[in-house]
């Protein structure tokens, strides 16, 4: 089985963690800048961060045989702190960076006018840059946030079909799917989705555009959560074929529309993919 986690905070975790990841079969990681814990005071310290998802992490993950890309942005959370603002006129010069294969994360926290405001120039950022774009729904109050992520992403100059729609549970889902966007899902073990949850939504509505994610953190959270949902689908009759959609085809079609997703590592190289995840061509520039 291979995997390739879409979204995990790998700059929280251990290198036994990465060891472990290899040994259930995680090839592959896409790291999304966040939200650290304890508030930052200025731009510098988001600069410092970004710098240590471009070289040190790529690096550590690669002594366990993982490739590491990264997602950059302003977070929701801090987006409401005039201190953290000014990050996004940084943002264009980290956006042309190799490792970055989409902006986020994005998207909602408490849905401030802060927050719309940066969601929409994040949105005008990746289209601009021609990355897709990684969206946070938020935590609280999900569908309300979820529509009104979908009525911004429709105002903005990306497509759709460029969106990565995240933390959906059973309440988003239909309307993330209608929305015409791709789903991610995050499997924790005392919040969000679980294994169970997940496969019965993947017995609903399908596995196509659906990518799974175990968002571990410094949180108690559990980064062989992606092995344990492909486990769970194949045990529920999910067919191998399926569960490689899932953890792997998936998330390659999604990211390599940046144009710079390169697996070497996991033995095979792509910068861009249809939507059913089939088509594999050359490694990043």
């Amino acid at each position: 089985m291979r995997i390739f986690d879409p979204h995990i905070h790998m700059t929280s975790r251990t290198t036994d963690d990465y060891e472990a990841m290899h040994a259930a079969g995680v090839r592959a990681v896409v790291e999304p800048s966040f939200w650290l814990g304890q508030p930052r005071t200025s731009p510098a310290s988001f600069l410092d961060y970004f710098d240590a998802l471009l070289g040190w992490e790529p690096f550590r993950a690669a002594q366990y045989g993982i490739t590491h890309h990264c997602t950059l942005a302003l977070n929701p959370k801090e987006a409401n702190d005039p201190r953290c603002v000014p990050v996004l006129d940084e943002l264009p010069r980290y956006l042309v960076k190799d490792q970055v294969v989409a902006v986020g994360e994005i998207g909602y926290d408490s849905m401030t006018p802060a927050e719309d405001t940066a969601l929409a120039a994040q949105l005008q950022l990746a289209a601009d840059h021609g990355l897709p774009a990684l969206v946070h729904t938020p935590h609280r109050d999900k569908l309300a946030g979820l529509r009104r992520t979908l009525d911004v992403v429709r105002e903005s100059a990306l497509p759709p079909e460029q969106v990565l729609l995240d933390h959906l549970n059973e309440t988003t889902v239909k309307e993330a799917k209608a929305g015409g966007g791709w789903l991610g899902f995050s499997v924790y073990p005392d919040t969000k989705m679980d294994e169970e949850r997940m496969v019965a939504i993947l017995k609903e509505y399908g596995p196509e555009k659906v990518l799974v994610n175990s968002a571990a953190d410094w949180g108690r959270s559990d980064p062989l959560k992606t092995r344990r949902v492909g486990d769970a689908m194949l045990a529920a009759g999910f067919t191998e074929d399926d569960v490689d959609l899932v953890l792997w085809r998936n998330p390659v079609a999604f990211y390599g529309i940046s144009g710079r997703l390169a697996l070497d590592s996991a033995g095979t190289q792509a910068v861009g993919a249809t939507h059913e995840g089939n088509s594999i061509l050359r490694g990043g520039e």
